[in-house]
């Protein structure tokens, strides 16, 4: 099967293919993976011209007139000229670029919408996504629940081409525990991440309170936090420098995301308190690596944890919840668990098992 991957956004910070491979990576691992038995094709608009072949995926590179944003002659005539099978278009807020993509396309390829964490447009574009859902054969959501949302807001007709699909895997796995601590440090028992912005979305102010008085009946337990924002850091600090117990919070700031292999295997657990994700990169990473996820109940998560069976989940922004959760872990049979996590991983949301899936949704379009 032919397939070509294509993103209409202009990325212009990135000047050699290798960049942007680099930047894709946890999306690229799927296309190469599909690559093993079909052609694949991705296209993309950076500030820099030309083909790119790595691990089995031909990039194409181009650099058309930033004005055709909207309509993007150039790069749908481009798609076409490889005669795909399938056509994955990256996120589903551009409909109008659908549009005339299918418009421009053989009659016999299929488009298929990867959601890429967008919630549906209100108003005049709501109208447009919904005339290109016409045009469109099958929609990918990390959860179908999600997909279903967008179904009861009137943006897609119906949930017959809605198809769990993860959107992003990890590049990480798993290593000794011993050696990725001699490399971060990590000394609590149990050691618990989080990987994330210091947003409202992602409640970091939740989690740090009920993480507090998690601390005050386990001295050993730490909670270190990675972020590359600092949008709440005022308050979180000034709700440790309130605290009795504010060692057992290590904030650690920004880290390269290479060396995240080493904090994901040094802890047992990946803790989050987002109220919305399109997927769940850091807590898919953190899976391929071992880590038990304590999040919160909402639809990306159920299904990155299989409804809670290979870890914990609990309402988002309820701090009690939390607590509650935290001290469940107690009577947790925790080598299930982390087995559980990672055989999960391996078998839904891995690159390969990733490909196998768009491989079944394109075969039965």
């Amino acid at each position: 099967m032919n397939y070509v991957f294509v993103s209409y956004h202009y990325s212009a910070n990135f000047h050699t293919p290798q960049a942007w491979v680099k930047r894709i990576e946890i999306y690229g691992g799927i296309m190469e993976a599909l690559a093993k038995e079909n052609t694949v094709h991705y296209l993309k608009q950076i500030d820099y011209q030309g083909d790119y072949l790595h691990n089995g995926v031909c990039y194409h590179f181009v650099n058309f007139n930033p004005k055709e944003k909207y309509f993007p002659r150039k790069m749908n005539r481009f798609i076409k000229s490889f005669h795909p099978d399938i056509v994955v278009v990256g996120g589903l807020h551009l409909p109008l670029q659908v549009i005339q993509l299918r418009l421009n396309l053989d009659r016999h390829t299929r488009i298929i919408a990867h959601h890429h964490a967008e919630k549906p447009f209100p108003g005049l574009k709501k109208h447009i996504q919904r005339l290109a859902d016409k045009y469109i054969d099958a929609y990918l959501f990390a959860s179908r629940h999600m997909g279903m949302d967008w179904v009861a807001k009137g943006n897609l007709a119906s949930p017959e081409k809605i198809h769990e699909v993860m959107e992003v895997s990890s590049t990480f796995y798993l290593i000794e525990k011993s050696i990725a601590k001699r490399k971060t440090g990590i000394t609590g028992d149990p050691a618990f991440l989080w990987v994330g912005r210091l947003n409202d979305n992602k409640d970091p102010i939740n989690v740090v309170r009920a993480f507090l008085k998690f601390a005050k009946n386990n001295a050993t337990a730490r909670l270190y936090m990675i972020y590359h924002t600092d949008e709440l850091l005022p308050q979180i600090n000034l709700l440790l420098g309130s605290s009795s117990n504010k060692s057992a919070v290590i904030l650690i700031g920004e880290v390269p995301h290479d060396d995240l292999l080493y904090w994901y295997n040094s802890v047992n657990f990946i803790i989050s308190g987002s109220h919305y994700e399109g997927s769940g990169t850091a807590i898919c990473e953190a899976m391929s690596c071992g880590c038990i996820p304590v999040v919160t109940d909402i639809f990306s998560f159920r299904m990155i944890t299989d409804n809670g069976k290979c870890g914990i989940l609990y309402e988002a922004g309820n701090e009690d919840a939390l607590l509650s959760a935290l001290n469940s872990i107690e009577n947790q049979d925790l080598t299930a668990l982390k087995n559980r996590s990672l055989e999960y991983f391996n078998t839904n949301l891995s690159f390969k098992a990733i490909a196998a899936q768009i491989q079944e949704v394109a075969g039965s379009l």
